[in-house]
C-alpha cells in the first residue's frame, strides 16, 4: 500500500518552484477548412496545448484564428505537423517566459507603493482598497461580500452615496486569474471616479445619481496563484472531488444553461464547469450580492481579456435577446467612443455569435435575471502579448476603456426605469 501525502501538506513540505515557461511558444492557426480544423483538435488530444483563444478545443473551427501555448518539447513535433497537413502558421511568441519578465516594463517610482501604471499583486490590492475608504470617507465604501475557496476576502467598493434605492452598476474584474490587465483597469476606475468628481462635469453627474459596485478581483485565489506560482493559471482554486485538478472556470459557474455543453465537465479542462451550479464560494458571494441588491442594479459589466471586444447576450446560443437593438447600439457606440483616443479597434456584437457559445456565463446569468444591460468587455491586445500585455499599455487601456464605460453609465442614468 502506497502512502500518499494530501497535496497541501506536499506544498507545505517542499516549497513549490513556481512554472517557467522557457522557449515555450504561442502559435497563431487559421484553419483554412473542416480538414485543418480537425487536424488542430486531433493535435491537442494527443499534447498539451494551452488554449488562449478560443478557450477550448471544442471551439475550433474552419475560418478561426486560433491561438494557443505549446511547451518548447512539443513546439517541433506540432509544427511539423502544420507543416505536413499545409496549415499555415505564426509565432506570436517564441519565448513565452523572455514575455513574462517583459511585462513589467514600467519602472517603479516608489518601489512598494501601488501604482495604475503597474500591475499590483493582491496584497496590495487590498492594501488599496483600505486607502480608498481612508481619503474618500463619503464616497467609498468598503463591503466584504465573502471569502473564496482558501479563505481569502472578497471586496466589493461601493462608490457614490449611502442611498441603495438609487441607480446602480456592478463591475467585476479578475475572473480569470491570468488576465491581469482585468484588475488593473478595476482599480483604475475607481481612481479616476473619486479623483474626477467635482472637476469633471459627466462623473459628477453620474455619481450624484447613481452607485457602482465595483469587484476589483473576483477570482482572488486565481490572481495569488497566478503571481506566485503560475503566471497562466486560469480557473479558481477548490478542490475537486475525485480529481487531482485544481480549479473551476468561475466563468463556467452561473446558475444559466449551466448543463448544455459536454466539453465543460472534466475538471482537468480549463473550462470546468464545477460540481453544480454556484458550486463555487465565489460566484455565489457575487449571485448572493447582486440578488439583494436586484431592485436597484441596473447594468452588469465584467472585464476580460484579450480580444478588444466588447460583447453582450446571449452567450449560450445564436438567438437574440429581446432587447438587442438597444444592447447593439450601446455596444457600436461605446466602442466608437473608446477608439478617440488612440485609435484601438474593437468588435462588438452577441457573445454566441461573434466569437462562440459557451454554458454558465456572468453575463447571461444577469441577463435571465432582469438586468438588461450586461456587457464584457475583451480588453487589449489582439494577440501580440495576449496575457501578457506589457505594464506600459495599462494606461492607454485603461483610459479608452474608460470612455466606453462612461458611456455606458451615462445611458443608463438616461434610460433605465
Amino acid at each position: 500500500m502506497r502512502f500518499i501525502l494530501p497535496v497541501g501538506l506536499i506544498a507545505t513540505a517542499f516549497a513549490i518552484a513556481p512554472v517557467r515557461f522557457d522557449r515555450e511558444k504561442v502559435l497563431r492557426v487559421k484553419p483554412q477548412d473542416e480538414k485543418q480544423a480537425n487536424v488542430i483538435k486531433d493535435l491537442a488530444k494527443a499534447n498539451q496545448l494551452d488554449f488562449w483563444y478560443p478557450d477550448a478545443t471544442y471551439h475550433v473551427a474552419a475560418n478561426m484564428t486560433v491561438d494557443f501555448r505549446v511547451s518548447e518539447k512539443e513546439s517541433q513535433l506540432i509544427q511539423s505537423a502544420l507543416d505536413q497537413n499545409k496549415v499555415h502558421y505564426e509565432i506570436l511568441m517564441h519565448d513565452v517566459q523572455e514575455e513574462v519578465k517583459k511585462q513589467f516594463d514600467v519602472k517603479e517610482d516608489f518601489p512598494g507603493r501601488h501604482s495604475y501604471a503597474k500591475y499590483n499583486n493582491w496584497d496590495k490590492i487590498v492594501a488599496w482598497t483600505e486607502k480608498m475608504v481612508r481619503k474618500n470617507p463619503k464616497m467609498v465604501s468598503r463591503i466584504k461580500i465573502g471569502t473564496t475557496a482558501e479563505n481569502n476576502p472578497l471586496y466589493v467598493l461601493k462608490i457614490g452615496e449611502k442611498d441603495e434605492r438609487r441607480k446602480a452598476i456592478f463591475m467585476d474584474c479578475g475572473i480569470h486569474a491570468r488576465e491581469w490587465i482585468s484588475p488593473a483597469f478595476c482599480q483604475w476606475f475607481v481612481h479616476q471616479a473619486t479623483k474626477t468628481y467635482g472637476k469633471n462635469k459627466i462623473m459628477t453627474k453620474l455619481l450624484d445619481r447613481m452607485n457602482f459596485y465595483v469587484l476589483p478581483v473576483f477570482n482572488v485565489d486565481g490572481y495569488i496563484w497566478s503571481w506566485t506560482q503560475n503566471r497562466m493559471w486560469k480557473k479558481n482554486r477548490s478542490k475537486n472531488q475525485n480529481s487531482n485538478c485544481v480549479g473551476t472556470d468561475l466563468n463556467r459557474n452561473f446558475n444559466v444553461s449551466w448543463n448544455s455543453f459536454p466539453y465543460t465537465k472534466d475538471p482537468c479542462e480549463e473550462t470546468y464547469r464545477g460540481p453544480a451550479p454556484e458550486s463555487e464560494k465565489e460566484t455565489k458571494a457575487v449571485t448572493d450580492f447582486i440578488r439583494s441588491h436586484l431592485k436597484s442594479i441596473k447594468a452588469y459589466i465584467t472585464f476580460h481579456s484579450y480580444s478588444q471586444m466588447l460583447l453582450f447576450p446571449y452567450v449560450y446560443t445564436s438567438e437574440l435577446p429581446p432587447n438587442y437593438e438597444d444592447l447593439a447600439k450601446i455596444a457600436k457606440v461605446g466602442i466608437n467612443v473608446l477608439s478617440i483616443p488612440y485609435e484601438t479597434n474593437y468588435t462588438s456584437g452577441p457573445t454566441a455569435s461573434t466569437i462562440y457559445p459557451t454554458s454558465g456565463s456572468s453575463v447571461d446569468w444577469a441577463y435571465s435575471l432582469g438586468i438588461k444591460h450586461a456587457f464584457a468587455f475583451g480588453l487589449g491586445d489582439k494577440g501580440k502579448f495576449g496575457f501578457l500585455l506589457p505594464e506600459s499599455q495599462i494606461k492607454s487601456t485603461c483610459k479608452e476603456t474608460m470612455l466606453a464605460v462612461t458611456f455606458i453609465a451615462k445611458h443608463i442614468l438616461k434610460h433605465s426605469s
